[in-house]
């Protein structure tokens, strides 16, 4: 069921759970479109008879679960992605990442590519064509042993991530080329449950060496809003824009819960 924090005539602000696309998926597939379309029909919130408005105005990463903002105008529409282009709209991500970070607060700016094929992005020198800037900073609010979890050897800290740009996949990317992979990241980091990290690799190529043991005890995945599907320890846990029509400022935020965040929760 469709977990609404605000509504009016012209947004609506939900809560993505981890495994669903943020936009129209392919097939079969959940996706946050049709399920706030759904909730549209079934409140009555659209013209009978019409199929409803859906504007997408930013995304998620389907593992990644947060707060997201959807239009139900064309005006809201125009006047949301207005504010994305102008980096008005700001957005702050709640993560649990391998490692205790050399400094607790700290500015990343890298260069980025994407591959062809668009499912793969890294970071470059700053010369290479195509690389763009991605900047982003980060608090480290505490750290704890990876052994409570299963993984000796290791540390597991939670970090506010505030990003400067929106590059795809971003914070999966910087984080890990930094020797700081998110927990349950499996294209750019560890998968759940390993146990030793070997950071050159993964500063050199993004990627880290898995061992030990992947199926953690009482955690089936990193990141996850309680829904079982595929996650990673990644949440988008404030949203803040200007009202399309009302011009008045408005926060919304949630506690990260689940997966690897409950280990951080007293």
């Amino acid at each position: 069921m469709l977990k609404v924090l605000y509504e009016d005539d012209e947004i609506l602000v939900v809560i993505k759970p981890a495994g669903v696309e943020s936009q129209a998926a392919k097939r079969f597939a959940p996706d946050m479109v049709s399920e706030v379309k759904k909730h549209l029909v079934i409140n009555k919130s659209c013209t009978p008879g019409k199929e409803p408005y859906v504007g997408v105005i930013h995304r998620l990463d389907k593992p990644v679960s947060g707060v997201m903002v959807y239009a139900k105008t064309k005006r809201a529409a125009a006047a949301l992605s207005e504010q994305v282009q102008s980096h008005k709209m700001k957005k702050i991500y709640t993560a649990v990442v391998h490692g205790r970070p050399v400094n607790m607060v700290d500015n990343y700016v890298d260069y980025m590519v994407k591959t062809p094929d668009g499912n793969y992005s890294q970071v470059v020198d700053k010369g290479i064509t195509g690389a763009k800037k991605a900047e982003l900073s980060y608090e480290v609010l505490k750290t704890i042993d990876g052994e409570i979890a299963g993984m000796p050897e290791t540390e597991l800290s939670l970090v506010r991530i505030s990003l400067r740009t929106g590059r795809h996949h971003q914070i999966r990317v910087q984080m890990a080329h930094h020797g700081m992979p998110l927990y349950g990241d499996m294209k750019y980091g560890v998968p759940v449950g390993t146990a030793k990290l070997d950071k050159k690799e993964n500063a050199d190529q993004g990627t880290m060496k898995a061992a030990g043991n992947r199926n953690m005890p009482g955690i089936r995945t990193a990141g996850n809003m309680g829904s079982g599907r595929e996650s990673i320890a990644l949440c988008a846990s404030s949203l803040t824009f200007f009202h399309p029509v009302t011009k008045k400022e408005m926060t919304f935020e949630i506690e990260p819960v689940g997966g690897a965040f409950q280990l951080f929760q007293v």
